[in-house]
């Protein structure tokens, strides 16, 4: 935020950690390193500490920044594993070797990249160990193998045609084996199966265009979510594709790509009807994080029943840190 940086656990709701803008500056990006003690912030907005070409990783044991990385112009996106950090920036994908030590293992080019797109299989021990990124071409994405990456090599990377239109959102879920992608027209999710490099399902999201902000697997790669600027969160199945709603034309025999679309199996609309984005926290529930501040949890069933759930709210910067996984 331009007031520095807060981190919260999600379920239950808590506040782990305050930085003010002393410590931190204003903020464009933070990302952690899954729940553990390191996570990187670039600098933005009104109060900068830094310039937007670097990359610093912040220690909350050590309370102070341990390393700092400087790239060519400004950073879009920072991802973070165990093993890897990748950094994107409009036209380039980056990658190191992280933590210990921090070698740059390869650069690749990349079509302009405003948002800065960019997932990785975020688990050592998936499945695949996948990076993906928009392609050269309009709507395309790039899948690169990372198993085996040594300094200065990589593997060439698959293109896969995944749009007719510039890309909005994607993700990679937890096994690196399923990207979704989103288009600018945000009407369509498709899911790609990155072993097979072949369409795995198409998710109907609306029939009016809309942003997407954020699509995200649940851990067991189940279920599907995905938020817009109209305020909604939808909910489809992946597993079982049958619980995804199908339109009633179809039920009288008509055919065609809209007719025979799979709608989302829940759907709900957060109180502010404001931008949010959304991801899974425990078993069939969906919490989303608006742009106003508000967070939300709503528990969904396979019968497209969607319930928010009240509970109460602790935000304090006095909290107990046992859950930390310390890196």
């Amino acid at each position: 935020m331009e007031t520095g940086l807060r981190i919260y656990n999600v379920d239950p709701l808590v506040m782990k950690a305050k930085y003010d803008v002393n410590t931190v500056g204003s903020l464009a990006i933070c990302e952690m390193l899954h729940r553990t003690n390191l996570f990187a912030v670039v600098a933005g907005g009104n109060q900068p500490k830094f310039t937007d070409n670097c990359v610093f990783i912040y220690d909350d044991i050590a309370k102070s920044f341990v390393l700092e990385i400087v790239v060519e112009t400004s950073v879009k996106a920072v991802r973070l594993r165990r093993d890897k950090l990748v950094i994107v920036t409009l036209s380039q994908i980056n990658v190191f070797s992280f933590p210990n030590p921090i070698e740059k293992l390869f650069t690749l080019e990349t079509r302009k990249n405003k948002l800065g797109l960019c997932e990785i299989s975020p688990l050592v021990s998936s499945e695949k160990q996948i990076l993906t990124f928009p392609g050269h071409k309009v709507g395309s994405i790039q899948l690169v193998d990372l198993s085996n990456t040594v300094a200065n090599a990589s593997t060439a990377p698959v293109t896969i045609n995944a749009h007719q239109g510039d890309l909005a959102c994607m993700a990679i879920n937890s096994q690196g084996t399923l990207v979704a992608t989103a288009s600018m027209k945000g009407t369509l999710i498709r899911v790609w199966d990155t072993i097979r490099r072949s369409l795995f399902v198409e998710l109907r999201r609306g029939s009016d265009p809309a942003t997407l902000y954020c699509i995200n697997f649940s851990a067991d790669s189940k279920y599907l979510c995905c938020s817009s600027d109209k305020g909604t969160v939808h909910v489809f199945a992946l597993k079982d594709t049958h619980l995804n709603k199908r339109s009633a034309l179809s039920k009288i025999g008509l055919r065609g790509n809209y007719v025979e679309s799979q709608w989302a199996l829940a759907n709900f609309t957060v109180p502010p009807e404001c931008a949010c984005i959304c991801g899974f926290s425990s078993r069939n529930s969906v919490t989303a994080v608006c742009v106003d501040g508000t967070f939300h949890k709503y528990v969904f069933t396979n019968d497209g029943s969607c319930n928010r759930e009240e509970y109460d709210i602790f935000v304090g910067p006095d909290v107990d840190d046992d859950e930390s996984d310390d890196f």
